[in-house]
């Protein structure tokens, strides 16, 4: 995960380091001695677009962090939701969104319901958990 995490990154300031070299090179000299600038110059600008590249880099790779980190916490709960006796059997719906597990679907009993709630809230990353499931019988 480090690894993708820091490909995205290195993309990310990659494609800002070539937006700004090729704004440099496309910028003419203007002899500004004795006046004041009341547009940005070129560097100005390609320092800005600079920034602005490099923040978008940084929140997709944050983006895409979260999103990983999400999967591996759904996987984990889905996995540990497996290994008990009475909801291994269950179709249960997991999704988790910023850390926030929400649990869907039948359990049979209102304990197997509960279980649920600390087995997803047990996994490493878990922020909160909404259980939404449904005591079935019978």
């Amino acid at each position: 995960m480090k690894t993708k995490q820091l490909s995205v990154r290195a993309a990310g300031l990659l494609a800002a380091s070539a937006l700004t070299l090729g704004l440099a090179a496309c910028g003419e000299r203007v002899d500004t001695a004795g006046t004041q600038p009341t547009e940005p110059t070129v560097g100005q600008r390609a320092d800005s677009a600079t920034e602005r590249s490099a923040n978008a880099a940084g929140n997709l790779a944050q983006n895409v962090e979260r999103k990983v980190d999400d999967a591996a916490i759904t996987a984990s709960v889905n996995a540990s939701l497996a290994k008990d006796p009475d909801l291994s059997a269950m179709k249960i719906n997991v999704d988790t969104k910023s850390g926030v597990v929400t649990l869907n679907g039948p359990a049979p009993t209102a304990a197997a319901k509960d279980r649920a709630t600390s087995l997803a809230q047990a996994v490493d990353g878990v922020a909160g958990v909404n259980n939404n499931l449904e005591v079935r019988t019978g």
